[in-house]
């Protein structure tokens, strides 16, 4: 197993099976992470960690006077961001795709007046100079809004063993790799300490009881989907065994078949101004 300094090896990997997960997942979870979101006074938009283009796509047509310049350091995510964002042709002029290392942006002081960020300081090394670069390339009074992980927070009622044992070998392997699965809850601190002005923090979460059986459904077979996308990676780097996966797979199961079965996921969303 690697340091917590080593590169990052993105768990999920980059066919195109997992980009398709990435747009679906953009789009199951757009109005948790949306609902607070306003670049309606903005114009030009920064969205660091663009990847496939999939909260790019939610940007564009969400705000439609806004241009969005994404930025990202995979090629391939990259070239799918572009193939699918020009599937639209009312989003032409609106948008620029370019491959940057968010640590040390190549654009100048005030160059854009908000900045979106969204599951992608999890995946760096150093989340504070990320954030300092944003706060150096956005103009006095622009917005930031920055949306991540807090995986100690995932619940799951009846009790799942294997699922656990899954999920810590999911996170472990994230922070071995110098990502950060329990990001979220630091997003204040940072912020604060980037320089930024009026921060503010919401937990939003995700709850499902047998009151609403058939979101605790779609909420459990999405995360399934989620965690399963990892499990070639975590048991080729022997951070699991193949047994636990297949446990997992059926504890996951039984918890959505159960009638008082229960789901519940935190995550963190910051907002900040310069």
């Amino acid at each position: 197993m690697g340091g917590h300094n080593t590169p990052f090896p993105y768990l999920h990997g980059f066919n195109p099976d997992e980009q398709q997960r990435l747009r679906r997942q953009a789009e199951f979870g757009e109005f948790q992470v949306y609902r607070d979101v306003d670049f309606t006074e903005c114009r030009r938009i920064l969205e660091v960690g663009c990847g496939v283009g999939a909260q790019t796509d939610i940007l564009l047509r969400r705000f439609p006077k806004i241009h969005v310049t994404g930025i990202d350091m995979s090629d391939v995510q990259l070239a799918a961001a572009k193939e699918f964002l020009g599937r639209n042709e009312s989003y032409a002029g609106r948008y620029e795709i370019l491959k940057m290392d968010a640590h040390e942006m190549e654009f100048p002081d005030g160059s854009f007046d908000g900045a979106f960020l969204c599951w992608i300081l999890e995946h760096v090394k150093d989340p504070q100079k990320i954030l300092r670069e944003v706060r150096r390339v956005l103009k006095a009074g622009g917005k930031i809004f920055v949306t991540e992980v807090m995986n100690s927070t995932f619940f799951l009622d009846p009790y799942s063993p294997n699922v656990w044992k899954y999920w810590m070998a999911f996170n472990d392997y994230q922070y071995d790799g110098a990502g950060d699965p329990f990001v979220g809850a630091k997003l204040g601190n940072f912020l604060s300490d980037a320089g930024f002005k009026d921060v503010g923090t919401k937990i939003k979460t995700w709850f499902f009881d047998k009151r609403s059986p058939e979101a605790r459904k779609k909420m459990l077979a999405y995360w399934t989907e989620l965690l399963m996308s990892g499990a070639e990676q975590l048991i080729n780097a022997k951070y699991v065994e193949e047994s636990v996966v297949t446990a997992a797979k059926e504890e996951l199961q039984a918890v959505q078949d159960h009638p008082d079965g229960v789901f519940m996921y935190s995550f963190m969303q910051a907002r900040a101004r310069v």
